[in-house]
């Protein structure tokens, strides 16, 4: 697995008048693997924005690496780079306490007529939010202590695809700390997300061990 970064040029007006919504990134996350482009089924791809220090980054975790001459696309010369996620994820152990940021797409399903899958509504109120994290951390490898993480954003964000009506899907980012109970189901997590719409941006989640 490779984590990947590139900062996104903000301020050249020409180079990012594309990135209007969230289909337009997915389409330069994909662009920028050109050996998956004549394949029928393409591996998975996990990316966010990150804001840090008034600057935009795009993180992409990817079972291949990118083309970094492909990821400047719409980025800030020099600033795209990639490094094997292996090591770290080789290190992860029961126990151990971690930092975590985590964007997710929050939705709840109710069940209409023979639709088995049911609507999916969005999650809309703090919470709502909120506990539709705390009920899966366990599914997802982790443990939670309540008052030791929080929601830092929410909004929702515009995703347009060809030949469809626009959408607007609920985006909330969670921080705080957490506890790895299960090595291979976080480990998942890492590399695969959580919940939905992880080709748009969501289910992400990346952490920065605590001291011992």
């Amino acid at each position: 697995m490779y984590l990947s970064r590139v900062e996104v040029d903000s301020d050249n007006r020409q180079k990012v008048r594309d990135l209007t919504h969230l289909g337009a990134y997915h389409s330069w996350v994909e662009d920028s693997f050109p050996d998956e482009t004549d394949k029928t089924e393409r591996s998975r791809k996990l990316w966010r924005l990150d804001r840090l220090n008034g600057r935009l980054y795009l993180l992409i975790v990817s079972e291949i690496k990118p083309d970094l001459n492909l990821l400047l696309k719409y980025g800030v010369p020099g600033t795209a780079e990639t490094k094997d996620y292996d090591p770290f994820l080789e290190k992860i152990e029961n126990g151990r306490k971690y930092r975590f940021k985590a964007v997710l797409n929050p939705v709840y399903s109710v069940p209409m007529g023979e639709d088995k899958r049911g609507r999916v509504f969005p999650e809309i109120t703090v919470e709502k939010q909120m506990e539709f994290f705390a009920k899966r951390a366990s599914k997802y490898g982790f443990s939670l202590i309540e008052g030791e993480y929080t929601i830092t954003d929410r909004r929702f964000e515009v995703l347009k695809k060809q030949g469809m009506k626009p959408v607007h899907l609920c985006k909330v980012t969670y921080e705080g700390n957490l506890t790895v109970i299960d090595t291979d189901a976080f480990r998942e997590t890492l590399t695969k997300g959580f919940g939905k719409k992880k080709a748009y941006g969501f289910g992400m989640m990346t952490v920065i061990p605590e001291e011992k």
